[in-house]
């Protein structure tokens, strides 16, 4: 233990003395801290004013995530909103989501979630956000499995997940 609270604490160091921190530190660390630590992390950027809404973290990490995470995040989603909003969500009855959610199949598979676009899944964010706030929760719990993500989101996410890893754990 005290090679890691050591191996935090270089990172806390580097992090605060402002040289930054990069993608490959955030997977080193993710490595070494709870699942749980690096889901708040990416809890904290879902929320921070410095990123983008959630809804568009969100659809960014749809859109570069494997069928089986793809599959995940639709099912939580969909979970988190009732049928009024999914059918206001869905719009037109041609788009794939519409045709996905219309034959009331459950659990949505890797293949069905790989048709859906990510603007529809932005919209889909956008509204369970709204009805279930803790879906930023789960969302965070499904992603902290894969730190590699979470680079895609951009330095600011980064250095928020990282900050908020290290002072938790310093």
């Amino acid at each position: 233990m005290g090679g890691l609270l050591s191996g935090l604490g270089d990172l806390v160091k580097q992090f605060t003395g402002g040289t930054g921190v990069t993608g490959e530190q955030l997977s080193q660390l993710a490595g070494a801290v709870p699942q749980s630590s690096v889901a708040g992390g990416l809890a904290e950027v879902f929320r921070s004013p410095e990123t983008a809404p959630f809804a568009q973290l969100a659809s960014q990490l749809f859109s570069n995530s494997n069928g089986q995470q793809q599959a995940s995040v639709l099912n939580s989603l969909v979970a988190a909103v009732g049928p009024e909003v999914l059918a206001k969500v869905t719009g037109s009855a041609s788009s794939p989501l519409a045709s996905l959610l219309a034959g009331n199949q459950s659990p949505i598979t890797p293949e069905q979630a790989a048709a859906i676009k990510p603007e529809d899944i932005q919209a889909l964010a956008e509204h369970a956000g709204k009805a279930d706030p803790s879906i930023i929760d789960k969302l965070s719990s499904l992603y902290a499995a894969h730190p590699q993500l979470i680079q895609g989101l951009g330095a600011a996410a980064v250095a928020i997940a990282m900050k908020h890893i290290t002072e938790k754990h310093a």
